[in-house]
């Protein structure tokens, strides 16, 4: 059995975006979603995460998951044996950025949370897939669940992340970054850029998919994290 493989989930997400991953990629290795619960900036989440990680892990990413995947590496990177980043990106956020999310913490502050959920749907989804009952009642869901004022803990933490990408070329475990043709969230020229300064990563694009590609392409999104669970590829001492 291979290195157990912890999945992250992104902001106001939790283990049932990985559900079709959670039950795929069992046979492989012991399998657990997690979603980001603890702590108010990215240091202090990755600091959560790596406290109750198994020794040595493989390390699947999406969103905000990749931000703290990312600090992870930074803070331990000798635990990670395989590194797969889905729809994130390296940059920190720039000024429409920030003001977008300081109009999601006013909005929050004036106890209109659901408007949120409902504002973001369409960023999230391919405009195929946007109005799928099922899809959208788990992204629902999920929002809800993580609640306002964990969001505002995760948008505080986003806002004031750091630019990864000077720190990318240090990375030595294989790593995959996926990205999805209509990703709204992170689009592929920024995927691009992701994987582009990290030495030797595989870069693979999802046709026909949004931000939320574990929902709106689950097979095509487990079949490349079982390729990357597979490929023999040995870490590079740093």
């Amino acid at each position: 059995m291979r290195a157990p493989l912890l999945l992250l989930s992104s902001q106001l997400c939790d283990a049932r975006i990985w559900r079709q991953q959670l039950d795929d990629l069992a046979d492989l290795a012991p399998v657990a979603a997690l979603p980001l619960l603890e702590g108010d900036s990215m240091p202090a989440m990755a600091a959560a995460v790596l406290d109750g990680a198994p020794p040595r892990f493989a390390l699947a990413a999406h969103g905000m998951g990749g931000f703290v995947a990312l600090e992870m590496l930074r803070q331990q990177p000798a635990r990670i044996t395989r590194l797969a980043l889905l729809g994130t990106l390296a940059t920190a956020d720039g000024p429409a950025q920030i003001a977008r999310r300081q109009g999601y913490i006013r909005l929050v502050e004036q106890g209109r949370f659901d408007e949120i959920i409902e504002q973001r749907l369409p960023l999230l989804f391919h405009p195929d897939h946007g109005n799928d009952p099922a899809l959208t009642a788990i992204a629902r869901s999920m929002a809800r669940d993580t609640g306002a004022a964990r969001f505002l803990q995760q948008q505080r933490a986003i806002i004031a992340r750091i630019d990864s990408r000077p720190f990318l070329a240090l990375i030595r475990c294989p790593t995959l970054v996926v990205g999805a043709r209509e990703d709204a969230v992170a689009p592929p020229e920024a995927v691009q850029e992701l994987a582009s300064g990290i030495p030797h990563a595989r870069l693979e694009m999802i046709e026909h998919c949004g931000h939320f590609a574990q929902l709106e392409q689950p097979l095509a999104v487990t079949r490349l994290l079982r390729a990357w669970l597979e490929e023999d590829r040995p870490v590079t001492p740093r």
